[in-house]
């Protein structure tokens, strides 16, 4: 069966289920970005509603550790290494971001790998580089293995700045919420890659939440939504797994055991959902001296949001994009004021791509 007929055959599966109206969050930009390009929401029943979660590294990342990088970027003799997404990043100040920083002489270069940044390291031993660590689990790993080969090497000169961020404690505080109205989750098939499917077995288990783990093609994002769905409405929450060829039940075993050697839980910041325990990857004591915030004595300061930008509630699935006052007027992609739609997974800019 083609992948047109495919997911003809799961859409009108869908329109059977009997359903009232029902919201769905995914919990991975990549997701929101792929739902967007595909055009799923227009195709579902008008009572299915899909809303974009806390899945964006970029846009969970709070204004106050963005103000922090952007000076970090000014120290002097420092190399400032990072994924691309990061340098357009407006800070509490209009207009300014790592690209302006990079413009007034800052050493701000773009990596593909935070290995990357560790050959720099190696190659400029006269200079300070710093990995500004983003992402989730899926990520970490490689910061991970980046420290560990750092302190394998012997490079005094390495250290990371960790905004990193664990998804699990981040859906528990917003299933808390006071106003929370999701009845399932599309899991980050990214993210369960690394943890498996046991990663997410606290959603029905504690929380009577169905979830389904799905892959990014149209087609894997319609099948498990179907799934979801069906989970819905029969009353039976649980973890299904509709991406088997890349995640397992236990997950990878050796990327958590390089981040159980690299990183302890700690208290953390995150946009829209303010500090939640244990939601963050800290350095452990004894990698202490590749910590970038202790070695450079990083203290975020509380900054002002930008003014009329809702992007936390847009991740927290409160409005959708196009009900921020600020959307395609203010904030467009050529010039964004807020994260969501300057990351090319943030739930702004997908809407502003593909479904303006």
């Amino acid at each position: 069966m083609r992948s047109d007929e495919r997911c003809g055959k799961l859409l009108r599966a869908i329109a059977e289920l009997p359903l009232g109206e029902t919201r769905i969050m995914e919990v991975c930009g990549t997701h929101t970005m792929s739902i967007a390009e595909a055009g799923i929401r227009s195709l579902l029943p008008g009572h299915i509603h899909l809303l974009s979660g806390p899945g964006c590294p970029v846009c969970v990342t709070p204004q106050e550790d963005i103000d922090a990088v952007l000076d970090l970027a000014m120290e002097k003799d420092l190399i400032l290494t990072s994924y691309g997404d990061m340098l357009r990043v407006p800070g509490s100040r209009k207009g300014d971001s790592l690209l302006r920083r990079r413009a007034l002489g800052a050493d701000v270069r773009v990596v593909y790998s935070p290995m990357d940044a560790v050959s720099i390291a190696e190659q400029q031993p006269g200079k300070q580089v710093v990995f500004l660590g983003i992402g989730f689990e899926t990520t970490a790993p490689g910061t991970a293995a980046a420290v560990l080969s750092a302190k394998e090497r012997g490079l005094p000169n390495f250290t990371v700045l960790s905004l990193l961020k664990a998804v699990e404690p981040a859906l528990r505080t917003l299933m808390q919420t006071e106003d929370f109205a999701v009845d399932g989750f599309l899991c980050p098939g990214h993210v369960a890659t690394i943890i498996g499917e046991e990663g997410f077995r606290y959603l029905p288990e504690e929380y009577g939440m169905p979830g389904v783990i799905g892959g990014f093609e149209p087609e894997e994002i319609l099948a498990a939504v179907y799934l979801l769905l069906r989970q819905i409405a029969e009353k039976r929450p649980r973890i299904q797994n509709a991406y088997p060829r890349a995640v397992s039940r236990e997950g990878n075993r050796l990327a958590q055991r390089m981040m159980r050697e690299a990183f302890i839980p700690e208290r953390a910041r995150w946009r829209g959902l303010g500090e939640i325990p244990g939601s963050g990857f800290a350095l452990r004591e004894e990698l202490r001296e590749y910590d970038a915030a202790a070695r450079f004595s990083i203290q975020p300061r509380k900054t002002a949001l930008q003014s009329g930008c809702r992007c936390g509630d847009v991740i927290t699935g409160k409005i959708r994009p196009q009900e921020c006052p600020l959307f395609g007027k203010a904030c467009t992609a050529e010039d964004p004021v807020g994260p969501c739609m300057v990351s090319s997974e943030g739930a702004c800019a997908a809407a502003y791509k593909y479904e303006c």
